[in-house]
């Protein structure tokens, strides 16, 4: 696969590394109703059920198959910049109480919205389309010297913020896999659905599947390529402004992502007959 790849180029396999763990995530995301929303609602009211017991099987799933790969040695987390870069707390503080603010106005979060956009739901599709503008306002635009002056007022080393310095060996994969064990049984309890569960242990694993193999693509290759997985927010405003500001999309993992979610969950919602218009 190396040799094909560096036959195609680097920008094309960066997108095409995209365009699969997009399209994987698109659709098992779509198919088992993953929503960060509904399962923060449900912890809220001190109630888990199936909407939580989802979330769960889908993070301890990215996380133990995460850490899997860093205890063999194929992923390594010096190669990630946001592990090795000087973190803000600040921002993380105040940027995550807005960001689930809105998540709960919005009823729905980057994610959400565009795996719903994508199968018919208008009201989505025009949320996601704010989320994006703003966030790309927020990166480079009008609001960025505030974001910049709020991100300086904590700042963190990244050894000072690296929990699995402080963990035992192996502890941080065994986490994950006792999570995951009481996420399936938090499903079964619920009768959230076997094929539901697969799909959000399917989701998890698409997100470690961009690590993989953005690692993999950074382990041969002569170019700087980003050790990176799947996030929303800012890969949507770039994929976004390079539609509307250039002549040519530059292809890079994120412009593979964004577009291959929203197929992937359009694909899904076409062979399950659950794609209908929606205002």
């Amino acid at each position: 696969m190396q040799s094909w790849a560096e036959l195609v180029g680097d920008a094309q396999t960066a997108a095409l590394t995209g365009l699969v763990v997009g399209l994987a995530f698109g659709a098992f995301a779509q198919q088992s109703r993953f929503c960060l929303r509904s399962a923060c609602i449900e912890f809220w009211r001190a109630r888990p059920g199936p909407k939580f017991a989802i979330w769960l099987i889908t993070f301890s799933a990215a996380l133990a198959l995460t850490q899997i790969q860093i205890w063999r040695g194929s992923l390594d987390p010096s190669t990630i910049r946001q592990l090795t870069a000087t973190g803000s707390m600040s921002g993380a503080i105040i940027g995550g109480a807005m960001f689930g603010t809105g998540m709960i106005l919005a009823r729905g979060c980057a994610s959400r919205l565009l795996v719903l956009s994508a199968t018919g739901n208008l009201r989505a599709l025009v949320a996601g389309l704010v989320l994006t503008l703003i966030a790309q306002a927020s990166l480079t635009g009008i609001f960025s010297p505030l974001r910049m002056q709020l991100s300086t007022w904590w700042l963190v080393g990244p050894a000072s913020r690296d929990m699995a310095l402080w963990l035992p060996p192996g502890l941080p994969m065994l986490m994950g896999a006792v999570l995951l064990v009481a996420g399936i049984a938090l499903a079964w309890r619920k009768q959230a659905g076997l094929w539901i569960g697969f799909g959000a242990f399917m989701t998890g694993a698409a997100v470690a599947l961009g690590w993989y193999l953005t690692a993999w693509h950074a382990s041969w290759s002569f170019d700087v390529i980003p050790v990176k997985s799947v996030s929303f927010t800012g890969p949507s405003a770039n994929t976004l402004m390079a539609l509307v500001t250039d002549p040519s999309i530059p292809l890079t993992f994120d412009t593979g992502l964004v577009p291959g979610v929203f197929v992937g969950s359009m694909i899904a919602a076409f062979l399950t007959r659950e794609f209908r218009w929606q205002s």
